[in-house]
């Protein structure tokens, strides 16, 4: 079975925050633009095994089975947070591991934007 990964606007969102962090701590917009594109790559695994991934600590706050996707190495490691919705797989927020969960975060988990397709 192939999945279909969409990323929620929060994801979206999140995403970009952090290239902006990466970008003003680097001062390098190229190394921005590739550790969101090896982000996005990262996701793209998704399509085949989503549930290969272990359950969020924190899913039980969600409403749903939440699952995580670990990203980087050792002080630049992010989680991707996502769910299993029968064949798609909605990305629902990327963090770095030492922020908030997503059940403590800035507001809720769902926003009325649509979710858009993974690239």
């Amino acid at each position: 079975m192939t999945y279909q990964v969409l990323v929620e606007p929060r994801a979206m969102r999140d995403l970009w925050a952090a290239a902006q962090w990466i970008e003003a701590q680097a001062k390098s917009p190229a190394k921005a633009l590739q550790w969101v594109r090896s982000v996005r790559a990262k996701t793209e695994t998704l399509k085949a095994n989503p549930l290969r991934c272990s359950i969020d600590p924190d899913s039980n706050t969600y409403g749903e089975e939440v699952r995580m996707l670990l990203y980087g190495k050792r002080h630049g490691k992010y989680r991707i947070l996502f769910a299993v919705r029968g064949d798609v797989v909605p990305i629902l927020t990327v963090c770095h591991t030492a922020q908030q969960n997503l059940s403590e975060g800035s507001g809720e988990a769902n926003d009325d934007d649509e979710a858009t397709p993974l690239h």
